[in-house]
């Protein structure tokens, strides 16, 4: 049986046909990095590692905002890998610790709004790679 439908390439725009998604991908991968550099100056102030991690994490969705306006797919790649970073890394940060560190508190309101953001994010990547479908005509 044939579909009535064909998927468009995406290869280097994923959110091809997809305007929402691309401003709100922006929009949270922006306010990652805006947490993460409010953020920065207490880093430094625990281990000059954790500063460098969290304008590591500011620079790439900084670089990834700009990728995903300009609709290139390693855009979306880099804002994944930069939000799963920072969730990893808050994660081990109240589990383990960081090294020479003492374990965080959870809840602490800048970090559960960073993990939001970045839970966010993750979801708006895996709802921009479905396939844009179109009608044959």
């Amino acid at each position: 049986m044939r579909s009535s439908y064909r998927e468009v390439n995406t290869s280097n725009a994923s959110t091809q046909g997809k305007p929402l998604l691309t401003w709100i991908g922006i929009l949270l991968i922006t306010l990652e990095g805006l947490i993460h550099l409010l953020d920065a100056p207490d880093s430094f102030e625990d281990a000059a590692y954790k500063g460098l991690l969290f304008v590591a994490i500011v620079f790439g969705a900084a670089v990834a905002s700009i990728g995903i306006y300009q609709r290139y797919g390693w855009g979306w790649s880099l804002g994944v890998l930069t939000a799963v970073s920072a969730f990893l890394g808050y994660v081990i940060s109240r589990t383990i610790g960081l090294p020479g560190l003492p374990v965080e508190e959870w809840l602490e309101p800048l970090g559960i709004l960073s993990l939001l953001v970045e839970g966010l994010f993750v979801g708006l990547y895996l709802l921009a790679r479905i396939p844009h479908r179109t009608p044959l005509k």
